[in-house]
């Protein structure tokens, strides 16, 4: 392992291709970040089994067995201090971040959104960009504030919305452009000390 190795949590809700994307990339470069956690929201989702595959440890938890958000993420914080974590990646995490994680990591989080921000922000941005009749949408990497994806932008990549495309099309597209960007921002962050 090279000197100033940075600790990275990942957090995702589901099938978890852009986790693969973001470790493979870190792997196959030699960058000097080691994923040391994966925070997950659901049981039996796919990314679980991807991490298991990874040998990255995986830390699930289930909102519902806790009074309020702030509980629950002070349970996420302590596994993240016990993994002397520095830095967290969302890739398709589905829950806004709360004061509790934000106060402690204040800087430290970034996100990906399937759309050009400030356009089609929240859960739906492939559909609602489609849905709009929009010739181009994209894919946006942004720090990540108190609000729904409100934070400042990192890096944008524009994606074509084509006359005979389908919402899967779309979603194909998106998600190759968000596979590329993603890792390519990271190391960028890293290369500007801000990782």
């Amino acid at each position: 392992m090279q000197a100033n190795v940075k600790n990275i949590a990942i957090f995702a809700s589901g099938e978890g291709t852009n986790f693969t994307a973001l470790v493979d990339s870190f792997k196959a470069k030699h960058l000097p970040l080691n994923v040391k956690l994966l925070v997950c929201d659901h049981q039996n989702v796919h990314v679980l089994q991807r991490a298991q595959r990874q040998a990255i440890p995986t830390f699930v938890i289930n909102f519902k067995d806790y009074p309020d958000k702030a509980a629950a993420e002070k349970v996420i914080a302590q596994q993240l201090a016990a993994a002397s974590i520095d830095f967290i990646l969302l890739a398709g995490y589905m829950r806004i971040i709360g004061p509790t994680l934000l106060a402690k990591y204040e800087g430290k989080i970034i996100n990906i959104h399937p759309a050009l921000l400030p356009k089609f922000p929240g859960r739906h941005g492939i559909e609602d960009a489609y849905e709009a009749g929009v010739d181009t949408t994209g894919v946006t990497i942004h720090w990540v504030d108190s609000g729904i994806d409100s934070g400042k932008v990192i890096a944008q990549r524009e994606v074509p919305i084509r006359k005979d495309d389908k919402l899967t099309d779309l979603e194909q597209r998106i998600h190759a452009t968000e596979h590329k960007l993603y890792p390519e921002v990271v190391e960028q962050l890293l290369e500007r000390g801000e990782i």
